[in-house]
């Protein structure tokens, strides 16, 4: 019960000043999801936040920690929904895909390197690609076992004088490609600014039925005859990996009237084939930023075999 009244303490703290709320209600209401639904203590403090975000008319962003953030290694990174403060070098900039974001790419200490997104509607300095800053009240964000974090409008950032060092968390595998996942292939994802969670059935877990925006990716296994290693291709590297694009994968699915087609035919090309994979790691997965298929033999008895009992 400590962690409940942790969390009530801080929900509290952060929306005191909006509503007439006391800890103890706070409290009362995570351990009636907790206690009563069975909710698990992380998730109840979403719901309770955005039950208070609705009745204070706030918006998420809005948010301050709530005093004493962490300061902290981006890999000791978590915990969703964390205030935490960073010093970080930007190790890349991406193109952003959304008109509400102003930036996205990786921030990197010595233990590694996380994703970040700014917002367009928290109006920050831009951030310089190779120069190092301190980002206080940062708030991270989780996504199928990922950490990334979100800077907002109440975010400080102060340029450092010294450079910080960015480690190298990438890694590379390689193996046969033995399955390829549920959720891989033409997937659609929430379409809400800070939220890109692949749809189930049209729905969001956090914003319900949503119209979805189409996305390709893979979820594969590779497996190098000692162990196997859990690989995600994003967009692009779906693309460069399986030739098929993503309009081309649109198109074939409406012509089936069947998403499923898309990635049965990703597995005919891949499924069985030897790749070497490089790429950053984010808890169990390797993520693919380059991709090399290698000649190799290739079992197709037995990876379909070995991919069925994964």
């Amino acid at each position: 019960m400590a962690d409940l009244q942790r969390h009530a303490e801080e929900v509290h703290d952060q929306f005191s000043d909006q509503l007439d709320i006391t800890a103890e209600e706070v409290h009362d209401r995570l351990e009636t999801l907790v206690e009563e639904y069975k909710v698990p203590a992380e998730e109840a403090r979403r719901s309770v936040v955005s039950t208070y975000l609705d009745e204070s008319g706030m918006e998420r962003d809005q948010l301050g920690g709530a005093g004493g953030n962490a300061s902290m290694l981006v890999n000791e990174i978590d915990e969703d929904e964390q205030w935490v403060d960073l010093r970080v070098q930007v190790a890349d900039l991406w193109e952003p895909r959304s008109d509400a974001v102003s930036q996205v790419g990786l921030l990197g200490d010595e233990s590694g390197t996380s994703k970040f997104v700014a917002f367009e509607t928290s109006d920050l300095p831009l951030l310089e690609e190779g120069e190092s800053y301190a980002l206080d009240n940062v708030v991270t964000d989780e996504y199928e076992g990922t950490y990334s974090v979100k800077l907002n409008r109440t975010t400080d950032i102060a340029e450092l004088d010294e450079t910080v060092e960015v480690g190298d968390d990438a890694a590379e595998v390689e193996g046969a490609l033995v399955d390829i996942q549920d959720g891989s292939g033409l997937v659609k994802r929430c379409p809400e600014e800070d939220c890109t969670r692949v749809l189930q059935n049209g729905r969001c877990n956090e914003h319900g039925e949503v119209d979805g925006e189409y996305d390709l990716r893979i979820k594969a296994v590779l497996d190098d005859g000692e162990e196997v290693h859990e690989v995600i291709f994003d967009e692009a590297a779906t693309t460069e990996l399986t030739g098929i694009g993503l309009e081309e994968a649109i198109d074939m699915a409406k012509d089936a009237l069947d998403t499923e087609v898309v990635v049965e035919e990703m597995r005919e090309d891949v499924l069985g084939r030897y790749y070497r994979v490089r790429g950053p790691t984010f808890r169990r997965y390797v993520l693919a930023e380059e991709t090399e298929r290698l000649d190799g033999p290739v079992d197709a008895e037995a990876t379909l075999i070995k991919a069925r009992s994964i």
